[in-house]
């Protein structure tokens, strides 16, 4: 069984940086695709980044672009997020997502199939 687990986040101020990890459990890792999404109080879930199985073809929400950075050591079977210039805005549950079976990322939450508990990132002003 495939499990995900997120870990980085915690409180900073406005225009800080954050870097958040995603530890995913089985053989798989390396062959499928994973995400980011983020989940503020009151609103829907919204799609962050994803990148592809080998870690190109990063692709990122436009709210986030430029700001935020995507990537994946097979080797350890993480992703990451790193955030920059961080907003109030941003303040918000951040998940792990990782498909099955997918070798590209794709936006829909529904392409992803095991998704991490969350992990609470919270932005100052």
């Amino acid at each position: 069984q495939v499990q995900v687990k997120e870990s980085g986040g915690g409180l900073v101020q406005t225009g800080d940086s954050l870097k958040l990890s995603c530890v995913v459990s089985g053989p798989t890792f390396s062959s499928n695709a994973m995400a980011w999404f983020r989940q503020a109080p009151g609103n829907k879930r919204e799609f962050v980044a994803s990148i592809n199985y080998s870690g190109g073809v990063p692709d990122y929400g436009d709210s986030v672009k430029g700001r935020f950075t995507i990537s994946r050591d097979n080797a350890k079977s993480t992703v990451f997020l790193q955030m920059i210039d961080l907003k109030p805005e941003g303040t918000a549950v951040y998940y792990c997502a990782a498909a099955r079976g997918r070798t590209i990322g794709a936006r829909p939450e529904a392409w992803y199939a095991d998704w991490g508990q969350g992990t609470q990132v919270t932005v100052s002003s």
